[in-house]
């Protein structure tokens, strides 16, 4: 059984940066492909950012250019670098390991924007 922890959010102010870290266990597979996803208050589940293990990544337009998703050295781990935060990225964010047709996810972990 796959599972799929997060860390690092907390409360920032706008312009502060944030760093996220995801680590699924129990598979001796590599995760072609793990991602973050976040749900705010009254709104859908949505995509923030993909990497595969080639390194491949994709990332939402109001992200791009101020948030960083890496593969980390050890297996199955991914980092999100969220930099320019602003008081609209405040959500839950979710880690996202999918592994032989079966979704996995994180607890989510809260982040807060706010002065």
């Amino acid at each position: 059984q796959v599972q799929v922890v997060e860390s690092g959010g907390g409360l920032v102010q706008p312009g502060g940066s944030l760093r996220l870290s995801c680590a699924a266990s129990g598979t001796m597979l590599t995760i072609n492909r793990m991602g973050w996803y976040r749900q705010a208050p009254g709104k859908q589940r949505e995509l923030v950012a993909a990497i595969t293990r080639g390194g491949t990544t994709n990332y939402a337009d109001y992200v791009k250019g101020r948030f960083t998703n890496a593969r980390g050295n050890a297996k199955n781990t991914v980092y999100l670098q969220m930099n320019s935060l602003k008081p609209e990225d405040t959500a839950v964010y979710y880690c996202y390991a999918p592994l032989m047709g079966v979704d996995y996810w994180g607890q989510g972990t809260q982040v807060t924007v706010s002065s």
